[in-house]
């Protein structure tokens, strides 16, 4: 739990500094400068914005730093007490919060390295992170007297890596900034003015989870790993489905605003909606239904007992259906940021906010006293509810501004889609009625029946819709025409 809560608060900030509320602000503007700009003013506008963010996310990095024990309080305020938890949260933080300085400058690069459409490298750039991790884990954690602090120095490591690995690759394309400490030049206060209002506008997942996380440090020990676990699964889809799109076309949406291409915009926005109804609707009903088997194959065994795989099970369907509306969020909200309109998924998300607090605090009180779920799955329900209710308000939102209009062929892709699910959902069914239970079976038996599970089910969906008639045509844009 104390190494939970020493991650995700430096992880939150960089979603308001790094990839999230930062890229969604300057890769549209870079990519402009690219459109209608020389290289000169381009590796300017690099150099310019590169040291004013640097020098004020140092600030924040060591503000967090100074006042750790402040910083523990306010994020996890059930850990004051004489358990141990808040000392040691405050120890780890003291070495995850330069993370935050780290992986800011880490995704400055890979926005320049996005912008410029390669993005091999910062899709890569992630799994140093898994590596330096695992690594301490395996090798420097457990040769300690408080293993948790190995990972957090882990944490530290890696942010250094990440940054260390890009540097090369800016280097080669001649845009390796030389930080400038610009402050008051126009297109920095650009960037700021729309990272701002970005900050809720694409973080509003992760500022629920820190909701979550708050209420959560009063429920029974270990909630907050569970709903821990059960995210870790969620973003496991959400990162290949939801990030990977919105990172692909936030830069191709950029363009086609900068250059006055309306018919190419709404082209790529329909795009990009039908991949996520093919792919992230039979992930989430999928993640649903195999939760219990994942979490078993996966996680337990040694300290993770049966009772925190029932529990994670828990958070983890509760979680499920909202992996459309966190999608269609990864999705939407770039069409937004492309236009320079950072207002529109800012009110959104405050709505979308509001819902999920009060959610949370009804569904924890009233969880306990009926029995159907546990006080902790009630948190992952409101922030299920509050990312469904996100993704739809952006789609109404384009839609009504005429930005957005479906393109022909929608019906029957929806049928087609909805066939499968049912299809793979009654296969998925049956496979687990007769499957018995998963904890009783070694690994050895576990993961090549849910590598079969998974296998068969993906095909059972694919065919079904195959034979119903869909096609790779019918994901692309075949038609301009509105229907």
């Amino acid at each position: 739990d104390a190494f939970v809560v020493a991650f995700r608060i430096p992880n939150l900030l960089r979603r308001f500094f790094a990839e999230g509320a930062f890229s969604q602000a300057f890769v549209p503007v870079i990519s402009e400068y690219r459109s209608t700009r020389s290289a000169e003013e381009t590796k300017a506008l690099v150099d310019r914005v590169g040291g004013t963010l640097a020098l004020v996310v140092f600030a924040v990095t060591a503000v967090g730093v100074a006042a750790a024990p402040i910083v523990v309080a306010v994020f996890a305020p059930g850990f004051l007490g004489d358990d141990g938890r808040f000392g040691l949260t405050v120890d780890m933080i003291r070495w995850t919060f330069p993370y935050l300085l780290f992986v800011s400058l880490t995704a400055f690069a890979g926005g320049i390295l996005n912008s410029h459409r390669r993005f091999a490298v910062p899709a890569f750039t992630p799994v140093l992170l898994n590596l330096v991790l695992i690594g301490f884990a395996a090798l420097i954690a457990p040769r300690l007297e408080r293993p948790g602090i190995g990972l957090a120095v882990g944490v530290f490591v890696a942010g250094l890596v990440q940054l260390a690995f890009q540097a090369p690759f800016l280097h080669r394309m001649r845009l390796l900034p030389r930080p400038r400490w610009a402050w008051r030049d126009a297109a920095v206060r650009r960037v700021l003015a729309l990272m701002l209002p970005a900050v809720l506008g694409s973080s509003v997942a992760q500022i629920n989870l820190l909701i979550d996380n708050q209420i959560a440090t009063f429920l029974p020990s270990h909630s907050i790993s569970w709903l821990y676990y059960s995210d870790r699964l969620l973003e496991f889809p959400l990162g290949v489905i939801g990030i990977a799109l919105g990172t692909v076309i936030l830069p191709r949406l950029s363009e086609h605003h900068a250059r006055g291409s309306a018919d190419a915009f709404a082209c790529t926005i329909d795009w990009a909606l039908r991949l996520v109804l093919v792919v992230a609707l039979p992930a989430a009903l999928g993640l649903a239904m195999l939760a219990r088997p994942l979490l078993a194959t996966i996680f337990f065994g040694g300290e993770f007992t049966q009772a925190d795989v029932t529990m994670t099970t828990a958070s983890l369907q509760a979680f499920a259906p909202g992996l459309l509306g966190f999608v269609l969020v990864k999705v939407l909200a770039p069409a937004y940021f492309a236009r320079q309109d950072a207002r529109t998924p800012v009110k959104i998300a405050v709505g979308a906010l509001v819902l999920n607090t009060a959610l949370s605090i009804a569904l924890v009180v009233v969880l306990p006293r009926t029995g159907w779920a546990p006080p902790h799955a009630g948190l992952a329900f409101a922030t299920t509810a509050s990312g469904l209710l996100n993704g739809a308000l952006l789609l109404a939102g384009l839609v009504r501004a005429r930005i957005y209009r479906p393109l022909r062929g929608w019906r029957p892709l929806l049928l087609q889609v909805a066939a499968g699910c049912v299809v793979m959902a009654a296969f998925l069914a049956l496979a687990l009625e007769r499957g018995g239970d998963w904890l009783e079976w070694s690994k050895a038996d576990q993961v090549p029946r849910l590598a079969t599970l998974v296998v068969v089910a993906a095909s059972i969906y694919f065919v079904t819709c195959y034979a119903l008639g869909l096609r790779v045509d019918a994901v692309r844009v075949a038609a301009r025409k509105p229907s």
